[in-house]
């Protein structure tokens, strides 16, 4: 199996400025490997620090200490000494992440949106447009609203725009925070479908999933996150 992330030792630690400057440690001495076309869960209590993992390996995150080697471009490109120009290039061609808010530019069309990621590598128009029209007819977004920004939806219509947006691209790695939190059954199925798609393809996936059907349908491992001890992956199948 090939390793798609390789974490060693991560630990991440917040100072609290404007409490005097107060250390809270989130993550301790993570050890961890991601593989092409499995899925990981991250698992833990609220406040566990299963977000901040996944925010570091997006690179939102600097690590206080230790490394988040990625497969990109054939090379093993540690995020934590990447250059802002590197992590722009693993962004737009190797890592995708779904996350649970969607953050767009006020009046841009949903299908737009929907294209942008395809429309940054150099897809035509005409091959992104029906890819982004397919995801949306999946995910149940009805035609009148393709022309409208995305800001004016309700929770789970922007949800599934930010999901439709997240899976246009065969990325070779997928970063998934709760991304069925604001859907009903119908559309947490065709989500689940996707993923398991994109598995299939070889996407190593990251996910945070709370709930248990979803985790059960998806998940090949769980690693259990918490701020004092790094948990060893376990399988599940």
């Amino acid at each position: 199996m090939t390793t798609m992330i390789h974490v060693e030792q991560l630990s991440k630690t917040f100072t609290l400025h404007n409490q005097g400057g107060i250390q809270l440690p989130i993550l301790n001495k993570i050890d961890l490997k991601i593989f092409a076309g499995q899925c990981t869960v991250l698992h833990g209590e609220s406040g566990s620090g299963k977000s901040t993992l996944l925010r570091s390996l997006y690179a939102n995150y600097l690590p206080s200490s230790g490394s988040i080697y990625v497969h990109h471009q054939n090379n093993m490109l540690d995020l934590a000494t990447a250059s802002s120009h590197q992590l722009l290039d693993v962004r737009r061609h190797t890592i995708g992440y779904v996350s649970q808010f969607l953050r767009v530019i006020p009046r841009v069309s949903t299908l737009d949106v929907v294209k942008q990621p395809l429309k940054e590598r150099g897809v035509s128009d005409d091959v992104a447009t029906e890819k982004a029209t397919h995801l949306l007819q999946q995910l149940n977004i009805p035609e009148r609203l393709w022309s409208l920004p995305p800001s004016t939806f309700s929770g789970g219509e922007q949800q599934r725009v930010n999901i439709a947006r997240g899976f246009i691209q065969d990325y070779p790695i997928l970063l998934l925070d709760e991304p069925t939190a604001s859907l009903d059954q119908k559309n947490t199925d065709v989500v689940v479908q996707l993923i398991k798609d994109a598995l299939a393809k070889g996407t190593a996936i990251v996910g945070i999933f709370h709930d248990a059907q979803v985790r059960k349908a998806v998940a090949d491992h769980v690693f259990s996150v918490n701020t004092t001890a790094n948990n060893p992956t376990s399988s599940i199948n």
